[in-house]
């Protein structure tokens, strides 16, 4: 069968179009579901990345504490849960959503990094938990608004300083008190 030059050129100029409507968004950020139906509304915000302590030296281990809240569907889904400094995954672990009924939408993720081998420096922490599909990409991440400071071991802080602290980043729509159920979770990275 042979097809005329207009209709080859009408059929490539289409899936073209159709290609780059998909490609422009990204299917990354293609919504899984809309009123139409056809799949689970997925939803998930980083609401709080709390890092103590904020101040201390190479080898001893920090506390990192995420939560997490699920505005989606109650669908059962897996992603991973990662702890970054410097945009370096440095902890992480698979984490269930969409499981828990209308009052268990809130999780408290925990995490412990072990610093040993790290240079000393200052580290950007991010808290991230992201999601193919997820409705609101933007808040799958969250910083912390002071960097964590390393210090060699045995050396002393500066002046004014002292080892310790709680670094922490909040979604200013979060409020902890009242939110709902926490649910702790833990998890070692070292």
């Amino acid at each position: 069968m042979r097809y005329s030059p207009k209709t080859f050129l009408v059929t490539v100029v289409c899936g073209l179009l159709l290609w780059g409507a998909q490609a422009g968004a990204g299917f990354r950020f293609l919504r899984v579901s809309d009123d139409g139906g056809g799949g689970p509304y997925i939803n998930l915000i980083v609401r709080e990345v709390k890092v103590a302590p904020i101040r201390a030296h190479v080898g001893d281990t920090i506390r990192v504490d995420m939560v997490v809240e699920d505005q989606g569907d109650l669908v059962n889904g897996t992603a991973t849960a990662e702890i970054r400094a410097n945009g370096k995954v440095v902890a992480g672990r698979l984490v269930s959503y969409g499981t828990g009924g209308d009052g268990d939408r809130i999780r408290k993720l925990n995490f412990t990094w072990d610093t040993g081998g790290m240079a000393p420096g200052e580290y950007r922490i991010r808290g991230e938990f992201f999601v193919w599909n997820d409705a609101s990409e933007f808040d799958n991440f969250l910083d912390t608004a002071e960097p964590l400071k390393l210090l060699p071991p045995g050396t002393a802080f500066p002046k004014g300083e002292e080892e310790g602290g709680t670094g922490v980043g909040r979604d200013p729509r979060y409020k902890p008190a009242g939110s709902g159920t926490n649910r702790p979770d833990s998890a070692s990275n070292k």
